[in-house]
């Protein structure tokens, strides 16, 4: 008889939309609209906070059981303004904080995507940042790090991010499609695994 997946997990996207990213709107859109139609399409309980960032900040999913979740559009994600990577993260941990809940069948896993180095925080700075992800990853969190045009491993390190947890994305077509492919194969091994059985499955 097969088990049954009572495991619970938010899965939460920082998604860079600065831009920089503005020849790549369509397939940015596509590969995410990928990952959520077959993460729809697996096992167990799944639930999506995606904030949106450049210069200004906006939740497009607050916290959404993925099958409530529509494919994202033009009108959803489009491009302008600098980047606020740290402003963005740091607003992003902060509201997951009072959603997570102390149930011991849960997972949290926190995926960043950029393609190119901070400019414009206004509230939280690289030490913080590092500071805030350490603690929750001692919870159990399991945070991403996808950037391009930047030295990803070098930017992710300072904030705590390990090597394995990090990649270097090509900003063209072919980069998203490969990096999209990659993120739903690594979800939905998170979405399957225990705790326990985490860390190796989700190394990049």
């Amino acid at each position: 008889m097969k088990k049954e997946n009572n495991r619970i997990t938010e899965v939460v996207f920082v998604l860079d939309r600065s831009g920089s990213m503005h020849d790549l709107v369509e397939d940015t859109i596509g590969g995410f609209n990928s990952v959520l139609s077959q993460q729809r399409e697996k096992e167990g309980r799944a639930f999506i906070t995606t904030m949106l960032f450049n210069d200004k900040f906006r939740y497009l999913h607050d916290h959404l059981d993925i099958h409530d979740v529509a494919d994202i559009t033009r009108e959803d994600y489009f491009t302008s303004g600098c980047t606020a990577l740290y402003d963005a993260i740091g607003q992003t941990i902060s509201k997951m904080d009072g959603i997570v809940t102390s149930e011991k069948d849960a997972g949290v896993l926190m995926v960043i995507i950029t393609d190119g180095l901070e400019n414009s925080s206004r509230e939280f700075e690289g030490g913080r940042i590092r500071k805030m992800i350490e603690a929750r990853k001692e919870k159990g969190w399991e945070f991403l790090f996808l950037g391009a045009n930047i030295d990803s491993f070098a930017v992710s390190g300072k904030l705590g991010i390990d090597r394995s947890r990090t990649a270097n994305w090509h900003a063209d077509a072919r980069g998203v499609e490969v990096s999209y492919g990659t993120l739903n194969t690594i979800i939905g091994n998170f979405r399957q695994c225990s705790a326990m059985e985490a860390e190796q499955a989700i190394n990049l």
